[in-house]
């Protein structure tokens, strides 16, 4: 979405009001016919449509500034600063989360928001008259943005309300109950498939940012296995790599560049842009330490999304993914070094607060190769075999010495390196814990330093989902119905 971020807002704002959220079931209220059929006419307004669905990947509930909320307080990663409004992350961390906490709330409700945006725009384009080429890329990039915002739903939730038309008579939502996340899922190996066989292979220009083929692929081979399907999964991750569209950027550190947006290893990110325009990301403040004043960032930091001891010490000596990721201190103005771990992985320099031009990842082509890696182990254990190459790809990059079968005998050991590499390569991307849950991990690990993570409640099986906001279920008793164990 390097597509002009001033048409973005604009867009936003347009889109916000013909498909806003209101408190109604699942805050998707009805849409004025006048006002959307005077709006959904041209080409024009169907890429501020499709546009708007593309802002709202920045929300805090879908992909944008409150998702390591979920991706990395909830694991071993990262722990939240436990003062004032930001106990409710505190909750994550220690799993004693209410059904009332407001960021499972914004989950729920920004999610459906953007799938309304996604199913306005799939049920009113079909008959406007617009270039064909054009309708099938706006379709694709619609059903595309539909399957991320399920895919976060399903796995945060499990069972969700499968949405995939249009709501515009308020009543007409509470026909709706949870769909078993089989069904869901299914939804969105379809959106992807249908999106990757119409998406362009690359953009140019001021439409760099956008869904390419190669982005569905990654993301249904994302999807497939986090549902254990490793042989459908390793199909789409290699017809990723055979494209050579995408390859290691060679300098870990470059990646994150603002300078270097967009490039050859990102497959998917959210796009953000600095300038006092909105459309800034507030990461690089929000993670500074708190009380640092203009020291490590200007504009000072808020402290949020510290790293674990434990995090900083798995990486291994000469990691340089290290540095880029995580500091444990800084110098103050007086001289003094202040100890205290910090993300690092995101830096600009902001013009105003909370206004950095870094985009968030959501899928970059390390991800591919360590997931094709791992199916390929899943489907059998070869010593120094392929999986073994891919897996090394990454430890040269970060400057480590390749792993061998003397150091990885088995199925087994190989589960537990990549667990590792995959820590060290994504730390604070998001992927943390659902990489635990999908690997059966996630109990195991946070119950193993429950001391450190200093648990209110050990983790079981009802933890690798999260509750149902209160509010969904008091709006909607006769069909929404809450997880087990949620309090």
């Amino acid at each position: 979405m390097k597509f002009n971020h001033r048409t973005i807002y604009k867009t936003a704002l347009v889109v916000l009001l013909l498909s806003s959220c209101g408190k109604g079931f699942i805050d998707l209220k009805p849409i004025s016919s006048v006002t959307t059929d005077n709006f959904y006419q041209t080409a024009e307004d169907f890429k501020n449509a499709v546009n708007g669905a593309y802002n709202a990947l920045r929300t805090g509930g879908t992909y944008g500034v409150d998702s390591y909320i979920f991706g990395e307080i909830r694991s071993d990663n990262s722990v939240a600063v436990a003062s004032g409004s930001v106990t409710d992350q505190d909750e994550f961390d220690r799993f004693y989360i209410r059904t009332t906490n407001p960021y499972i709330n914004n989950r729920w409700s920004n999610s459906y928001t953007a799938i309304g945006r996604c199913n306005a725009i799939l049920g009113r384009i079909d008959p406007i008259a617009i270039d064909d080429a054009l309708k099938a890329r706006y379709i694709a990039e619609a059903k595309f943005l539909r399957a991320l915002f399920y895919f976060n739903l399903v796995r945060t939730f499990g069972d969700v309300p499968l949405v995939l038309k249009e709501i515009t008579n308020p009543d007409d939502g509470y026909a709706y109950g949870r769909n078993p996340k089989e069904e869901v899922y299914a939804q969105i190996e379809k959106d992807l498939t249908e999106a990757a066989a119409a998406l362009p292979v690359s953009y140019t220009g001021a439409d760099a940012g956008r869904a390419t083929q190669g982005a569905a692929k990654a993301m249904l081979g994302r999807v497939l296995l986090t549902q254990k399907k490793y042989a459908p999964a390793a199909q789409q991750l290699k017809a990723v790599i055979d494209g050579n569209q995408y390859a290691l950027v060679p300098v870990y550190a470059d990646f994150f560049k603002v300078s270097n947006k967009n490039n050859k290893e990102a497959i998917f990110d959210v796009q953000y842009k600095s300038g006092g325009i909105g459309q800034g990301n507030s990461w690089p403040n929000s993670f500074a330490p708190q009380n640092s004043g203009n020291i490590v960032i200007m504009f000072g930091g808020g402290g949020n999304n510290m790293p674990t001891d434990d995090l900083v010490n798995e990486y291994e000596a000469g990691d340089l993914r290290k540095a880029t990721t995580v500091a444990t201190s800084y110098v103050n103005a007086g001289g003094s070094t202040i100890p205290g771990n910090f993300v690092k992985k995101y830096f600009d320099v902001p013009a105003i607060a909370n206004d950095n031009g870094n985009n968030i990842p959501i899928i970059r082509y390390a991800d591919v190769i360590l997931m094709y890696a791992e199916c390929l182990n899943e489907a059998g254990y070869v010593a120094d075999g392929d999986a073994f190459t891919y897996l090394n790809n990454v430890r040269f990059r970060a400057g480590l010495g390749h792993l061998t079968a003397a150091q990885v005998p088995s199925q087994a050991a190989f589960r537990l390196a990549m667990e590792h590499e995959r820590r060290m390569e994504f730390a604070f991307e998001n992927l943390r814990w659902y990489d635990l849950v999908r690997t059966d991990r996630a109990i195991p690990v946070i119950n193993g330093k429950s001391t450190q993570i200093n648990l209110v409640n050990p983790v079981t099986q009802q933890n690798l989902v999260f509750p149902i906001p209160q509010s969904q279920i008091d709006i909607n008793k006769t069909k929404i119905t809450q997880n087990e164990g949620s309090n």
